[in-house]
């Protein structure tokens, strides 16, 4: 049993380290999928920018130059437009402030985020589980040694006394196991 639960433990353990690398690598792409949106933010505020310099100029030509916009960024530009902007103050500040502006690179970064926290979760709950089993072989372990030495003292109340603590030892050590989930595959 003790070789079986330092097994179970290792398993637990390689477990823990997998899925916690899983959840590293999770929020590393979040990450990078959350500064391609911030990047993308910062493109469509620069032509929003370029845009504005050109109309306040009363540039026609520069300003149909400068609203070549994303087809996406399209959208939430007429929505914020339409807004009537230069007469309405409580109109967004921009497109980017509209509900038509979408960011889907920002909804994965979010769903991969989700999945980092899940993952890392997991890792943890796993690597307590490897804990429980080191707890649980090194009780066994404490058997082994007890019931060992016990016929080294020659007197028999020791040696009693040794294997009843061994046997109480080892039935505390059964009844965890049976509540801890098995080794993962």
């Amino acid at each position: 049993m003790a070789a079986w639960s330092g097994y179970a433990a290792a398993k637990w353990s390689t477990e823990s380290r997998l899925t916690l690398a899983g959840a590293s690598a999770a929020r590393t792409n979040a990450s990078r999928a959350s500064l391609d949106a911030m990047e993308l933010r910062n493109f469509d505020s620069a032509a929003v920018d370029a845009w504005f310099a050109a109309y306040t100029a009363g540039n026609e030509q520069a300003m149909r130059v400068a609203i070549r916009f994303r087809p996406e960024f399209r959208v939430a530009f007429d929505a914020w437009r339409a807004t009537k902007p230069e007469t309405n103050r409580n109109a967004p500040r921009g497109p980017t402030y509209m509900p038509e502006y979408r960011q889907p690179l920002l909804d994965g970064a979010k769903a991969l985020d989700q999945r980092a926290e899940k993952a890392s979760a997991r890792g943890a709950e796993a690597g307590e589980t490897t804990d429980k089993y080191v707890r649980t072989t090194v009780v066994l372990a404490v058997v082994l040694f007890s019931v060992g030495i016990s016929t080294h003292f020659p007197f028999r109340g020791v040696r009693y006394a040794l294997v009843a603590v061994g046997a109480l030892l080892l039935l505390v050590s059964v009844i965890q196991l049976a509540q801890l989930p098995g080794p993962p595959p």
